[in-house]
């Protein structure tokens, strides 16, 4: 029997505690920011103990889909009201610690967030998420004394452009979102007369170890900053459809010299069969011409780009049922992985010489539906 293997994958973006959404966001219509007052309510919810459970079962969803490593862009810091823990990183050692139980490598991105907007104070539960100024960001942060923790900038709109340079200056990868919406556009030029990618580059923060998240709504001129640059992008295809986000450019990316990698983001899905397929699928949609990525590059993006992006070594082994209803007839190789397996036909998943996942994908189900009911409950 033919057995179909690739290497484990890396999900670059991953903002955990957001899978607590799935199904419960699609109701009616909206934008971005709607969804966004959603995510706000359920962010209020969580303590230390209900995060630690959410991420690990979240975590074994991921591995179940044959992911080895994950990028936690990691905001959550503080208690409800903005007061910190007695341990200041008590939630991102939540995440260490479910990473661990689930198996999964982990670059922790702990994210300075300090505004809710370009000059605008946080509020409400934001207050859980900013330290007040980038330098107080970086004193908590060095008090984890963790090799797995990098660095984000959340956005051009949360972090004001003085302070860039104090989080860039951590060491490690550094994370930032890009021009994810139109209206972050609009408000960077309002400010500073230039776009976020402009910004980004006169403020230092390009570069091989940066990684620009969404990246969707760019200008040629940004396209060529970032090749240029060195910068890693990671695209989140599933997450960008589901917000509507619009449809970004991966190929004119790829051929200015980035680097791609792949996230699953709010995890509307958690499946990087169908994060590969949204690249190559967006480009189409975008330019109307078909074949613009072949299987092994976006492979390339799943795994050995991710793995860049976090600054982790690649160490896993993914088997993919070649018969399933999905797979049966397309050929036992990379394509049919790439095009046409989806994470339900990981049947086992070894990370450094240990199997990790076995097949059951029940029993991550199971996992999963008495987290996100505890959440709600």
């Amino acid at each position: 029997m033919t057995v179909l293997q690739i290497p484990s994958m890396a999900n670059a973006h991953s903002h955990a505690f957001h899978r607590a959404l799935r199904g419960r966001t699609q109701h009616g219509t909206g934008s971005f920011w709607t969804w966004r007052e959603q995510m706000y309510d359920l962010a209020g919810r969580l303590t230390p103990d209900l995060y630690f459970e959410l991420a690990r079962a979240v975590y074994a969803e991921m591995v179940a889909g044959g992911i080895g490593a994950v990028g936690e862009f990691h905001y959550l810091h503080h208690q409800a009201d903005g007061t910190p823990y007695t341990d200041p990183n008590e939630m991102g050692r939540a995440l260490l610690a479910a990473a661990d139980e689930a198996g999964i490598a982990i670059r922790l991105l702990d994210t300075c967030y300090l505004t809710s907007g370009i000059g605008q104070p946080p509020e409400g539960v934001q207050r859980r998420f900013s330290d007040g100024s980038a330098d107080a960001w970086a004193e908590r942060v060095a008090a984890f004394d963790d090799p797995r923790v990098g660095a984000a900038i959340h956005s051009v709109r949360a972090v004001p452009r003085d302070q860039m340079g104090t989080v860039a200056a951590l060491g490690g990868p550094v994370h930032v979102h890009l021009s994810e919406q139109p209206a972050e556009n609009d408000a960077c030029r309002a400010a500073y007369g230039m776009t976020p990618t402009a910004l980004l580059a006169e403020e230092g923060v390009l570069g091989p170890r940066t990684t620009l998240v969404h990246a969707t709504h760019l200008t040629d001129a940004d396209v060529r900053l970032i090749g240029d640059s060195g910068s890693l992008v990671c695209l989140c295809p599933t997450t960008e459809r589901d917000l509507a986000d619009g449809l970004g450019r991966g190929s004119d990316l790829h051929a200015a010299g980035a680097r791609l990698n792949l996230g699953s983001d709010s995890h509307a899905v958690v499946d990087l069969f169908e994060e590969m397929r949204g690249v190559e699928m967006h480009d189409r949609l975008r330019t109307g011409v078909r074949g613009h990525w072949s299987a092994e590059a976006l492979l390339d993006c799943a795994t050995d780009h991710g793995f860049a992006s976090l600054g982790l070594e690649q160490s896993g082994v993914v088997t993919i049922d070649p018969s399933s209803p999905r797979t049966a007839g397309a050929g036992g190789d990379v394509h049919a992985a790439v095009f046409a397996a989806t994470s339900a036909d990981v049947t086992s998943v070894v990370i450094d010489g240990r199997e990790v996942f076995d097949g059951d994908h029940a029993r991550v189900g199971r996992e999963l539906e008495a987290a996100i009911g505890k959440v709600w409950a």
